[in-house]
Formats: C-alpha cells, structure tokens, sequence
C-alpha cells in the first residue's frame, strides 16, 4: 500500500500566469512549468506517494502510459526528470459530451472515487484547481489557485493530508 496523489495538471503543474508570459514554449508544446514539477517532486520525495493521473491529459497517453502527444512527452520527461513516474490513471467516466466541452470536472470525483474502491492505498490527496463538488473529494483536496499554479503551501497542505 502506499500513499496517492490524484494530479491535475492545468491550474497546477502550470497556471494562467504562467500561460500567459510563456507564449513560445506553449506554442513548442511544453505545457508545463518545470518549477511547478520540482514542486510536485518534492512531494513525492518527502511522502513516498505514487502519482495517478486524473487529468483531462490522460487521454494523451496509451494504456503504457507512452506518450501519444509532444506535451505528453514534454510532461512525461519533465517528470521523469524529477524523479516522478506516473503510476496510473483514473477509470474514464466521461462521455463524448464532456469530452467535447471538456468539462471534465463533471465526473472526476466520481473516477477518483471508482480508483479508490477498486485499489489498494494508505492515504490519498487530490490536487486540482476546479471544485469538483463531492464533500469526500474535498476533505482530500488541496484546490490549487489556477491563477499561479501549485505553491509550497500547497505542497504543506498535501503532506499534511497525506499524514493522515
């Protein structure tokens, strides 16, 4: 058993600021902050936790979790970089609807809680930036502020949750 951490990757691992003075590295598919990487790989560091991914960009990635994208490659090198694997994703719930709108939020609580049901854990936390309306989710949720992305208070509260 071991401790989970559910990632988000927009509004954590990167954040509209970001975005927004970063143009030329979005445009070349590098869709992540390495900053906020090295922030995430503390945590990982410090809980032993394995990393699922919950995240809309899952979906770039195949069932081996080999990159099907460049960002996906970027991501996944960056992480790897840091010492960080992706140990799995969610179960997808989503439906064409939510996958064109990507409202994605609709249905993560309801994937992250099937992952827990059918797996093995000690402690778990959740790092997203959106509400995702499930009072369970939310006692294990550290709502990152899209607008910066994930901060060493956020990390301070994961590790605290992932304590117990």
């Amino acid at each position: 058993m071991s401790n989970v951490i559910f990632l988000d990757v927009d509004g954590v691992l990167n954040s509209k600021f970001w975005d927004n003075e970063h143009q030329r590295e979005i445009s070349e598919g590098k869709y992540v902050d390495i900053e906020k990487v090295r922030l995430l790989g503390s945590l990982v560091k410090r809980t032993g936790a394995k990393i699922i991914l919950h995240s809309g960009w899952r979906f770039w990635f195949d069932k081996s979790m080999k990159p099907l994208r460049p960002e996906a490659a970027f991501f996944a090198d960056t992480m790897k970089s840091e010492g960080i694997r992706i140990a799995g994703i969610t179960p997808d719930l989503t439906t064409e609807e939510i996958r064109k709108t990507k409202k994605f939020s609709m249905v993560k609580a309801d994937e992250i809680l099937l992952w827990l049901e059918e797996n093995s854990y000690d402690n778990w936390v959740v790092l997203d930036d959106l509400a995702l309306n499930n009072i369970e989710i939310e006692k294990h949720q550290v709502k990152t502020d899209a607008e910066v992305g994930l901060t060493v208070m956020d990390v301070e509260k994961a590790v605290a949750i992932l304590a117990g």
